[in-house]
Protein backbone atom coordinates (compact mmCIF):
# COMPACT_ATOMS: atom_id res chain seq x y z
CA UNK A 1 0.00 0.00 0.00
CA UNK A 2 1.51 3.15 -1.19
CA UNK A 3 1.98 5.75 2.32
CA UNK A 4 1.67 9.30 2.79
CA UNK A 5 2.51 11.97 4.86
CA UNK A 6 0.14 15.16 4.34
CA UNK A 7 0.29 18.76 4.81
CA UNK A 8 -3.25 20.35 3.97
CA UNK A 9 -5.64 23.04 5.36
CA UNK A 10 -8.75 24.86 3.92
CA UNK A 11 -11.16 23.26 2.29
CA UNK A 12 -8.79 22.37 -0.53
CA UNK A 13 -6.86 20.37 2.03
CA UNK A 14 -9.89 18.52 3.16
CA UNK A 15 -11.26 17.28 0.05
CA UNK A 16 -7.24 16.19 -1.22
CA UNK A 17 -7.22 14.75 2.00
CA UNK A 18 -10.46 12.65 1.26
CA UNK A 19 -9.49 11.70 -2.17
CA UNK A 20 -6.10 10.03 -1.26
CA UNK A 21 -8.46 8.14 1.50
CA UNK A 22 -10.82 7.04 -1.50
CA UNK A 23 -8.23 6.07 -3.46
CA UNK A 24 -6.92 3.63 -0.62
CA UNK A 25 -3.19 5.90 0.07
CA UNK A 26 -2.10 5.14 3.70
CA UNK A 27 -2.18 8.44 5.16
CA UNK A 28 0.32 7.84 8.06
CA UNK A 29 0.40 11.62 9.30
CA UNK A 30 -1.85 14.66 8.87
CA UNK A 31 -0.03 18.35 9.20
CA UNK A 32 -1.98 21.41 9.75
CA UNK A 33 -2.47 24.58 11.48
CA UNK A 34 -3.78 25.06 14.31
CA UNK A 35 -6.72 27.86 13.67
CA UNK A 36 -5.95 31.53 14.42
CA UNK A 37 -9.04 33.03 16.34
CA UNK A 38 -8.24 36.46 15.18
CA UNK A 39 -8.84 34.99 11.53
CA UNK A 40 -12.64 34.52 10.11
CA UNK A 41 -12.62 30.84 9.68
CA UNK A 42 -15.15 30.62 7.11
CA UNK A 43 -13.52 27.10 5.13
CA UNK A 44 -13.64 23.50 6.67
CA UNK A 45 -11.27 21.77 9.23
CA UNK A 46 -8.77 20.05 7.90
CA UNK A 47 -7.46 18.27 11.93
CA UNK A 48 -11.54 17.78 12.45
CA UNK A 49 -11.56 15.60 8.93
CA UNK A 50 -7.89 13.25 10.33
CA UNK A 51 -9.68 12.75 13.18
CA UNK A 52 -12.76 11.43 12.12
CA UNK A 53 -11.25 8.51 9.86
CA UNK A 54 -8.62 7.88 13.08
CA UNK A 55 -5.37 9.64 11.40
CA UNK A 56 -2.71 10.84 13.69
CA UNK A 57 -2.63 14.99 13.41
CA UNK A 58 0.28 17.52 14.18
CA UNK A 59 0.24 20.99 14.00
CA UNK A 60 3.67 22.01 14.76
CA UNK A 61 4.51 25.98 14.84
CA UNK A 62 7.90 25.00 12.64
CA UNK A 63 7.88 21.87 10.41
CA UNK A 64 11.17 22.16 9.60
CA UNK A 65 13.28 21.17 12.84
CA UNK A 66 15.37 18.34 13.36
CA UNK A 67 13.15 16.51 15.41
CA UNK A 68 9.91 16.97 13.50
CA UNK A 69 12.41 15.70 10.18
CA UNK A 70 13.09 12.38 12.64
CA UNK A 71 9.60 11.85 12.64
CA UNK A 72 8.15 11.86 9.07
CA UNK A 73 11.81 9.65 8.23
CA UNK A 74 10.75 7.62 10.96
CA UNK A 75 7.05 7.42 8.91
CA UNK A 76 8.64 5.86 5.47
CA UNK A 77 6.16 7.45 3.38
CA UNK A 78 5.99 7.32 -0.01
CA UNK A 79 4.92 10.53 -1.10
CA UNK A 80 4.15 14.16 0.71
CA UNK A 81 1.49 15.78 -0.65
CA UNK A 82 0.40 19.34 0.59
CA UNK A 83 -2.66 20.88 0.02
CA UNK A 84 -3.03 24.72 0.91
CA UNK A 85 -0.82 24.32 3.82
CA UNK A 86 0.83 27.73 4.66
CA UNK A 87 4.30 27.15 5.70
CA UNK A 88 7.48 26.76 3.65
CA UNK A 89 8.88 23.30 3.61
CA UNK A 90 12.64 22.63 3.39
CA UNK A 91 14.15 20.34 1.10
CA UNK A 92 15.18 18.30 3.87
CA UNK A 93 11.44 17.47 4.43
CA UNK A 94 10.57 17.18 0.40
CA UNK A 95 13.27 14.82 0.85
CA UNK A 96 12.05 12.28 3.55
CA UNK A 97 10.03 10.46 1.10
CA UNK A 98 10.97 7.92 -1.33
CA UNK A 99 8.82 9.20 -4.12
CA UNK A 100 8.41 13.19 -4.28
CA UNK A 101 6.69 15.87 -2.73
CA UNK A 102 3.94 17.37 -4.53
CA UNK A 103 1.83 20.68 -3.81
CA UNK A 104 -1.78 21.57 -5.00
CA UNK A 105 -2.01 25.45 -6.21
CA UNK A 106 -4.26 27.50 -6.49
CA UNK A 107 -4.08 28.63 -10.35
CA UNK A 108 -2.95 27.52 -13.58
CA UNK A 109 0.76 27.74 -13.24
CA UNK A 110 3.46 29.35 -13.60
CA UNK A 111 0.75 32.47 -13.85
CA UNK A 112 -0.12 33.59 -10.03
CA UNK A 113 2.81 31.75 -8.25
CA UNK A 114 2.74 32.67 -4.53
CA UNK A 115 0.22 33.73 -2.02
CA UNK A 116 -3.65 34.12 -2.37
CA UNK A 117 -3.54 33.14 -6.38
CA UNK A 118 -7.42 32.91 -6.89
CA UNK A 119 -7.81 36.79 -5.25
CA UNK A 120 -4.83 37.76 -7.48
CA UNK A 121 -6.58 36.68 -10.42
CA UNK A 122 -10.27 37.82 -10.24
CA UNK A 123 -8.70 41.47 -9.20
CA UNK A 124 -6.82 41.42 -12.37
CA UNK A 125 -9.66 40.65 -14.43
CA UNK A 126 -8.57 37.07 -15.62
CA UNK A 127 -11.41 34.74 -17.13
CA UNK A 128 -10.31 31.49 -15.66
CA UNK A 129 -8.31 30.15 -13.52
CA UNK A 130 -7.78 26.54 -11.48
CA UNK A 131 -5.41 24.19 -10.09
CA UNK A 132 -2.22 22.84 -10.62
CA UNK A 133 -0.62 19.44 -8.93
CA UNK A 134 3.22 20.09 -9.26
CA UNK A 135 6.31 18.96 -7.83
CA UNK A 136 7.71 20.53 -5.21
CA UNK A 137 11.48 22.03 -5.12
CA UNK A 138 13.47 23.98 -3.15
CA UNK A 139 11.86 27.34 -5.34
CA UNK A 140 8.03 27.98 -4.38
CA UNK A 141 5.63 26.76 -6.87
CA UNK A 142 8.24 26.32 -9.44
CA UNK A 143 8.41 22.39 -9.97
CA UNK A 144 7.35 20.57 -12.66
CA UNK A 145 3.74 20.23 -13.45
CA UNK A 146 1.78 17.03 -12.94
CA UNK A 147 -1.91 18.08 -13.75
CA UNK A 148 -4.38 20.73 -13.93
CA UNK A 149 -7.97 21.56 -14.40
CA UNK A 150 -9.36 24.94 -15.78
CA UNK A 151 -12.42 26.90 -14.69
CA UNK A 152 -13.92 29.91 -15.57
CA UNK A 153 -14.06 33.27 -13.73
CA UNK A 154 -17.57 34.85 -15.00
CA UNK A 155 -17.93 38.81 -14.93
CA UNK A 156 -19.36 39.10 -11.72
CA UNK A 157 -18.33 36.16 -9.87
CA UNK A 158 -16.21 36.74 -6.48
CA UNK A 159 -13.48 35.21 -5.20
CA UNK A 160 -15.22 33.03 -2.88
CA UNK A 161 -17.26 31.72 -5.46
CA UNK A 162 -14.12 30.69 -7.72
CA UNK A 163 -12.23 29.47 -4.75
CA UNK A 164 -15.66 26.89 -4.35
CA UNK A 165 -14.60 26.10 -7.90
CA UNK A 166 -10.75 26.05 -7.70
CA UNK A 167 -11.27 23.35 -4.91
CA UNK A 168 -13.69 21.22 -7.19
CA UNK A 169 -11.00 21.47 -9.64
CA UNK A 170 -8.12 20.29 -7.17
CA UNK A 171 -9.95 17.17 -6.24
CA UNK A 172 -10.40 16.51 -10.35
CA UNK A 173 -6.69 17.00 -10.50
CA UNK A 174 -5.81 14.87 -7.60
CA UNK A 175 -8.17 11.79 -8.61
CA UNK A 176 -6.84 11.98 -12.25
CA UNK A 177 -3.79 12.01 -12.05
CA UNK A 178 -3.10 9.74 -8.57
CA UNK A 179 -3.46 6.61 -9.71
CA UNK A 180 -0.55 6.91 -12.58
CA UNK A 181 1.81 8.67 -9.58
CA UNK A 182 1.29 6.01 -7.58
CA UNK A 183 2.25 3.74 -10.44
CA UNK A 184 5.58 5.85 -11.53
CA UNK A 185 4.47 6.69 -15.19
CA UNK A 186 2.69 10.55 -14.14
CA UNK A 187 3.59 13.28 -16.77
CA UNK A 188 6.38 15.80 -15.34
CA UNK A 189 5.67 18.90 -17.51
CA UNK A 190 8.89 21.56 -16.74
CA UNK A 191 7.34 24.98 -15.91
CA UNK A 192 8.58 28.32 -18.09
CA UNK A 193 8.30 30.89 -14.86
CA UNK A 194 8.94 33.57 -17.45
CA UNK A 195 5.28 32.83 -18.43
CA UNK A 196 4.16 33.44 -15.03
CA UNK A 197 4.47 35.90 -12.17
CA UNK A 198 4.98 35.80 -8.72
CA UNK A 199 2.53 37.50 -6.39
CA UNK A 200 2.84 38.08 -2.37
CA UNK A 201 0.21 38.19 0.37
CA UNK A 202 -2.63 41.04 0.86
CA UNK A 203 -3.57 42.89 3.84
CA UNK A 204 -7.02 44.22 4.40
CA UNK A 205 -5.54 47.58 3.93
CA UNK A 206 -5.19 46.62 0.01
CA UNK A 207 -8.85 46.74 -0.14
CA UNK A 208 -9.18 50.55 -0.11
CA UNK A 209 -10.90 51.41 -3.07
CA UNK A 210 -9.54 54.31 -5.74
CA UNK A 211 -12.60 55.84 -7.12
CA UNK A 212 -10.68 57.38 -9.65
CA UNK A 213 -10.35 54.22 -11.35
CA UNK A 214 -12.28 52.59 -13.84
CA UNK A 215 -15.38 51.15 -13.06
CA UNK A 216 -13.87 47.81 -14.33
CA UNK A 217 -11.31 48.30 -11.78
CA UNK A 218 -12.96 49.25 -8.81
CA UNK A 219 -15.66 46.47 -9.72
CA UNK A 220 -12.47 43.54 -10.04
CA UNK A 221 -11.50 44.75 -6.47
CA UNK A 222 -14.74 44.66 -4.93
CA UNK A 223 -14.98 40.69 -6.31
CA UNK A 224 -11.35 40.37 -5.30
CA UNK A 225 -12.10 40.48 -1.25
CA UNK A 226 -15.52 39.96 -1.07
CA UNK A 227 -16.68 38.42 2.01
CA UNK A 228 -15.67 35.86 3.22
CA UNK A 229 -12.60 38.27 2.75
CA UNK A 230 -12.45 41.67 4.45
CA UNK A 231 -14.12 43.76 1.61
CA UNK A 232 -13.56 46.68 -0.29
CA UNK A 233 -13.74 49.78 1.66
CA UNK A 234 -13.34 53.89 1.97
CA UNK A 235 -14.20 56.80 4.02
CA UNK A 236 -16.20 59.22 2.87
CA UNK A 237 -18.16 62.41 4.73
CA UNK A 238 -21.03 59.75 5.31
CA UNK A 239 -18.83 57.73 7.18
CA UNK A 240 -17.03 54.63 6.54
CA UNK A 241 -18.26 52.67 3.74
CA UNK A 242 -17.96 49.00 2.88
CA UNK A 243 -19.05 47.87 -0.69
CA UNK A 244 -19.59 44.18 -0.99
CA UNK A 245 -21.04 42.89 -3.97
CA UNK A 246 -21.48 45.11 -7.24
CA UNK A 247 -22.38 44.40 -10.92
CA UNK A 248 -20.04 44.94 -13.68
CA UNK A 249 -19.70 48.29 -15.59
CA UNK A 250 -22.77 49.97 -17.27
CA UNK A 251 -23.64 53.36 -18.57
CA UNK A 252 -25.15 56.00 -16.38
CA UNK A 253 -28.75 55.60 -14.82
CA UNK A 254 -30.99 58.68 -16.68
CA UNK A 255 -31.84 60.01 -13.35
CA UNK A 256 -28.59 59.80 -11.71
CA UNK A 257 -27.20 62.83 -9.87
CA UNK A 258 -24.42 64.65 -11.19
CA UNK A 259 -21.01 64.27 -10.07
CA UNK A 260 -19.43 61.59 -8.99
CA UNK A 261 -20.77 59.22 -5.59
CA UNK A 262 -22.99 56.63 -4.57
CA UNK A 263 -26.79 57.50 -5.19
CA UNK A 264 -29.99 55.88 -6.04
CA UNK A 265 -32.36 55.39 -9.17
CA UNK A 266 -34.96 53.62 -8.58
CA UNK A 267 -34.95 50.86 -6.25
CA UNK A 268 -31.44 50.28 -6.46
CA UNK A 269 -27.56 51.75 -5.39
CA UNK A 270 -25.65 52.60 -8.44
CA UNK A 271 -21.77 54.74 -7.62
CA UNK A 272 -19.70 56.35 -10.88
CA UNK A 273 -16.16 55.54 -10.97
CA UNK A 274 -13.18 57.42 -12.37
CA UNK A 275 -13.98 57.00 -16.37
CA UNK A 276 -18.00 58.13 -16.04
CA UNK A 277 -19.25 54.35 -16.11
CA UNK A 278 -21.40 53.48 -12.96
CA UNK A 279 -21.41 49.83 -10.90
CA UNK A 280 -24.53 48.69 -9.68
CA UNK A 281 -24.04 47.83 -5.88
CA UNK A 282 -26.11 45.21 -4.49
CA UNK A 283 -24.60 45.19 -1.14
CA UNK A 284 -22.78 47.93 0.86
CA UNK A 285 -22.39 48.51 4.49
CA UNK A 286 -22.29 52.14 6.20
CA UNK A 287 -20.43 52.64 9.27
CA UNK A 288 -20.95 48.93 9.98
CA UNK A 289 -24.70 48.44 8.94
CA UNK A 290 -26.40 47.79 5.57
CA UNK A 291 -27.54 50.47 3.20
CA UNK A 292 -30.24 50.76 1.51
CA UNK A 293 -30.83 52.53 -1.94
CA UNK A 294 -34.02 54.14 0.40
CA UNK A 295 -31.19 55.69 2.63
CA UNK A 296 -29.45 57.95 -0.51
CA UNK A 297 -33.00 58.38 -2.30
CA UNK A 298 -31.96 62.24 -2.55
CA UNK A 299 -28.94 62.43 -0.31
CA UNK A 300 -25.98 60.66 -2.20
CA UNK A 301 -22.80 60.15 -0.54
CA UNK A 302 -19.70 61.85 -2.49
CA UNK A 303 -16.94 60.15 -3.20
CA UNK A 304 -13.28 61.29 -3.58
Amino acid sequence: MTRAVVFAYHNVGVRCLKVLLAQGIDVALVVTHEDNPNENIWFDSVARTAAEYGIPVATPANPNTPAFLARLEDLRADFLFSFYYRHMLKPALLESVRHGAYNMHGSLLPKYRGRVPINWAVLHGETETGASLHEMVTKPDAGRIVAQQAVPILPDDTAGEVFDKVVVAAEMCLVGVLPRLTFGDAPHLPMDLKQGSYFGGRKPEDGRIDWTQSAQQVHNLVRAVAPPYPGAFCDTPAGHLRVLRTIGPQARPDDAPAGNGLFAAGDAMFVRCGDGKCLRVLAAELNGRPLTANELENRPIPLG
